[in-house]
Order: C-alpha cells, then sequence, then structure tokens
C-alpha cells in the first residue's frame, strides 16, 4: 500500500511539472498612451487582466504621440488613444487601433462658475481668441482663462478641434498649456474664471469641477448612452501585427473585449464599444448635427489664423518694449501678474497630484 501511494505522488509529481513546462508564464506586456486612456481603461483592464487570466499589463501614461510612436518601433506593446488614426501622420497605419469604449468630450469650468451652457458657435469662438471674456457668455465681467494640453495631436484636444474645425490639428488660442488632462483639470477646479477640455470619465465624479451643457444638453449618462450628446467619442488600444508578442496581445485585446473587460468599462462610466453599435451608426447625424450650428462661423472662414494668441507674458514684453505707459500694456501686465499668482497657486497641488499618480501623459 505504502508503495501504491509513492508511485502515485511520484506521479502527480511529475504530471505538475510536465504541466507547468508546456504553459509557460504569460509574457508581461507594455502599454503607454495618454492619461484619458490610462485612467478610463487600461489601469483597470490590467488589474482584471491580472486577476482573472495571471497576466500582467505594465501600464506607463504620458501622451498619445509617445505611446504611438514607441509601439511603432518595438520599445512598447499596446498604444492607448483617444483619437483614431491621424492621415497626416502616415506610419500610424502601420498599427491596428482596435475602439474598445465610447466616452465623451466634456467642457469642464470651476465648480462655482455662474455659466452652465455654451454653443457650438461660442466654442468655436472662445477657442479661436475672438471670444474672451466671461460676460460674453452670460458670466461675469472676467477674462476666460482657456486651459489646453501641450502635447501635439493629444488625443482629447484632436476630437475637439476635429469636431469644432474639422482638422484635428488646428491652432487654438490658448496660452495656458499642460501636460496632461489630469494636471488640467485640477488647475480648472483651482481657478473660477477657467475653461477646458476633458472626457466624462475623468471628470463626472470630481466635486471640484462642472461640466457645461453644450447647446443645452447635459453630458450624463442617459445623453451619451442614447447618442443625444453630441461630442461623442471611441477610445482605442493600438497594437502592431510585428511585435514579437503579438500573440499575446491578441489574447489581452479578446479579454478586454469580451464580457469582464466590459464590466470594467462600464465601471467607469462608459459604453463597451459592442453595445454602441446605435452610436457607431448616428456618428453622421451627429456629426451634420454640429456642423448646422457652426455654419456660419464656417461660411465666414474664420479658423484662417496665423497661430495661437500669444501668452500674457509674451504680450506684455512686446507691448512694454515699444510703448511701456500705454492702457494695453498696463492691462498685459495685470493679465501677466494674475497668471503668475494662479501658477503660484496651482504648481504646488500639481507636484502633489504628479507625486500620488506617478506623472503621466494627457
Amino acid at each position: 500500500m505504502r508503495r501504491a501511494c509513492l508511485l502515485l505522488l511520484s506521479f502527480l509529481c511529475t504530471a505538475v511539472a510536465a504541466q507547468a513546462i508546456a504553459a509557460p508564464a504569460s509574457a508581461t506586456l507594455r502599454w503607454r498612451g495618454d492619461f484619458t486612456t490610462a485612467h478610463s481603461l487600461a489601469d483597470g483592464l490590467a488589474k482584471a487582466w491580472a486577476r482573472d487570466e495571471g497576466g500582467r499589463l505594465d501600464v506607463d501614461s504620458f501622451n498619445t504621440i509617445s505611446g504611438i510612436d514607441q509601439t511603432l518601433d518595438g520599445r512598447v506593446d499596446i498604444a492607448g488613444s483617444a483619437r483614431p488614426p491621424f492621415s497626416g501622420r502616415p506610419q500610424e497605419s502601420g498599427l491596428v487601433f482596435t475602439p474598445l469604449a465610447w466616452d465623451a468630450l466634456v467642457l469642464i469650468t470651476h465648480r462655482d462658475n455662474p455659466v452652465h451652457n455654451i454653443t457650438l458657435q461660442q466654442l468655436y469662438q472662445v477657442y479661436m481668441g475672438y471670444t474672451t471674456n466671461w460676460s460674453q457668455l452670460g458670466g461675469p465681467d472676467k477674462p476666460i482663462n482657456l486651459y489646453s494640453i501641450a502635447s501635439p495631436l493629444d488625443g482629447v484636444e484632436f476630437d475637439l478641434r476635429k469636431f469644432l474645425y474639422g482638422r484635428g490639428d488646428q491652432e487654438i488660442a490658448a496660452p495656458r498649456l499642460y501636460l496632461n488632462t489630469q494636471q488640467l483639470q485640477v488647475a480648472v477646479g483651482l481657478d473660477p474664471d477657467a475653461l477646458g477640455v476633458s472626457a466624462y470619465s475623468n471628470v463626472y465624479r470630481n466635486p471640484r469641477l462642472q461640466m457645461l451643457r453644450v447647446e443645452g444638453i447635459k453630458p450624463d449618462a442617459r445623453s451619451i448612452s442614447d447618442g443625444t450628446y453630441p461630442m461623442l467619442v471611441p477610445l482605442y488600444f493600438g497594437s502592431n501585427p510585428n511585435d514579437p508578442k503579438a500573440a499575446e496581445v491578441r489574447r489581452f485585446m479578446r479579454f478586454a473585449e469580451g464580457p469582464r473587460g466590459q464590466a470594467v468599462i462600464r465601471a467607469q462610466g462608459m459604453i463597451p464599444y459592442a453595445d454602441g453599435a446605435a452610436l457607431a451608426a448616428g456618428a453622421d447625424t451627429r456629426a451634420t448635427w454640429i456642423a448646422q450650428r457652426l455654419a456660419a462661423e464656417q461660411s465666414a472662414g474664420k479658423i484662417a489664423m496665423n497661430g495661437p494668441l500669444a501668452a500674457p507674458g509674451a504680450t506684455y514684453s512686446q507691448g512694454a518694449s515699444i510703448a511701456p505707459t500705454s492702457p494695453s500694456t498696463q492691462a498685459a501686465r495685470a493679465r501677466m501678474q494674475a497668471r503668475d499668482a494662479l501658477d503660484r497657486k496651482v504648481k504646488p497641488v500639481l507636484r502633489t497630484a504628479d507625486a500620488s499618480e506617478g506623472g503621466g501623459g494627457e
């Protein structure tokens, strides 16, 4: 009996060892992309992938371009992007962009800002620098501090400019630039006169921020799911078919598009792309609706501009060298001082946020 037990134990150990050899550990996948896609998708999917499949996805949030370029050259395996491939960069067609979720662009202000709605025409003019005061939007007589993202072809900013101007690389009049939407959101939450754009999944739980209605339509779960809210965008993961770990990437993508991945997406306030067939079908209708409301602006050709407006410091420096005592120069100096005072208030908070989040992009 004892001999039989020893033989059985030896057989079981051999079987377990053979199974371990036959099924090597999953390869570690590397993800890089914008903060929006990292926060809304990658972080949660990485945890679920490890928990349910024993896989590993290392998430490095920085910005859209770095994720795309590093996936193209093989330094990472998956790129995160809040925009599709850009035709102005032909190399991006070398990646397979897989839409995973529906999100929405939202215009954000400080929670105490008395303005609650903005029209598309007003938004068009604000980002071009023609509308510069909150009184022009029904608010107080204060300057609009327009915040934007510094990285080129940022996903969220690209999508907004595509909606407003028909081209994602349109220059805009936003002198206050931030590395990513996380930093932008912190700054907007501290500035009563700020305006910026982010993603619904990033901010809908943030008590410091107000999401403006667009053309009277409130961005919320209902208006996004039924397609009533006009500025809906897919979030993508991009992969390289020539990646040595392409098989593991495909396995992860099947997980992300499957029931457990979709549960992660819903928990972040988004709609799984596969559940949004009606939203995809309605994209042209929403684009036409937006274009109709911008027809007057577009027919006037107002997007023809030489570049973004100068930042307050540059405006003051130029004026001081020509007419140092003029009212316009003194006004520019006051704006510069106000900006500097706000920056002194914001930067310590940004450093704290960066330290807690580990940095990141978009």
